[in-house]
């Protein structure tokens, strides 16, 4: 096992509210999609409340969904993103929200087992939109390899 594993955040400002008709799509998809996720190889942890979603967690505005998550490496990430069928979703995602010109993705390492909080995936986007990619903050257009793991 990896002494890293690599976390990611995506946000997306939604066009109406959540509870809107036009969201309804997403919305009904969301525990399809998520159990995929959770049962895709090398999927680690995702932030969601007691029940299971994560579209309550609002801290960078009411209009602005998280996803944030663990997997084992880049390759697993990809894999579950653009390999299975959480592409349907991507096909679909100018439907339910705003085009952005920033990033709105980050991918890092974190030591295995760390579970990322909201505040320090903001700081990582925010490294990212400033500094543009580095092996502290990266995305899959460049990705970085995981820090080597120094042996006692």
């Amino acid at each position: 096992m990896s002494a890293y594993q690599l976390a990611q955040l995506n946000i997306a400002t939604m066009k109406a509210p959540l509870e809107s008709p036009s969201m309804a799509d997403f919305v009904a998809n969301l525990q399809r999609i998520n159990a995929l996720a959770e049962a895709s190889p090398g999927y680690v942890w995702r932030l969601q409340d007691e029940a299971g979603d994560a579209t309550a967690f609002r801290p960078f505005g009411e209009d602005v969904l998280v996803n944030l998550s663990v997997w084992r490496d880049v390759q697993a990430l990809s894999d579950y993103v653009y390999t299975s069928a959480h592409t349907e979703m991507l096909k679909r995602r100018q439907e339910w929200f705003s085009k952005v010109d920033a990033a709105h993705m980050v991918l890092w390492w974190v030591p295995a087992g760390h579970l990322p909080s909201v505040q320090e995936a903001f700081e990582r986007l925010e490294l990212l939109r400033k500094q543009g990619a580095s092996a502290q903050a990266f995305s899959f257009r460049q990705a970085f390899a995981p820090p080597v793991a120094c042996e006692a």
